[in-house]
């Protein structure tokens, strides 16, 4: 794990990239650190992954819902104040949005399996 010194970041100043899903769009605000990415996320209305994401991440919903989808069929809503904390590999996922969402998603390498702090 990495050590990082006191630092802010201003959101508004952090450009935003599309990524197109199945449908739908997603717009990344995204902060890198050595072994960490954080990101403000934000879904279209209708959207859908186009990717079953095996990648740990802990993801706080802030505004609107979406439902985080499970390769297995099952599925949770998740609404503002709701998070879901997954390590790498561990379940495939894959998220939608009937209305749009706005989320903080948080991951790195302390999410790996064979991470020692976990």
């Amino acid at each position: 794990m990495s050590n990082f010194i006191y630092q802010t970041i201003d959101w508004e100043q952090v450009p935003k990239t599309e990524h197109p899903g199945e449908k739908g769009t997603s717009f990344w605000q995204t902060v890198q650190l050595e072994g960490l990415r954080m990101r403000i996320v934000e879904y279209s209305p209708g959207y859908l992954a186009d990717h079953w994401c095996e990648k740990g991440h802990i993801v706080h919903c802030l505004e609107g819902g979406f439902v985080s989808e499970l390769e297995s069929g099952e599925e949770f809503s998740m609404k503002p104040g709701m998070s879901y904390v997954v390590s790498d590999k561990l379940s495939s996922h894959r998220s939608l949005s009937e209305n749009g969402v706005k989320l903080l998603i948080i991951d790195g390498d302390f999410l790996k399996p064979d991470n020692p702090t976990i």
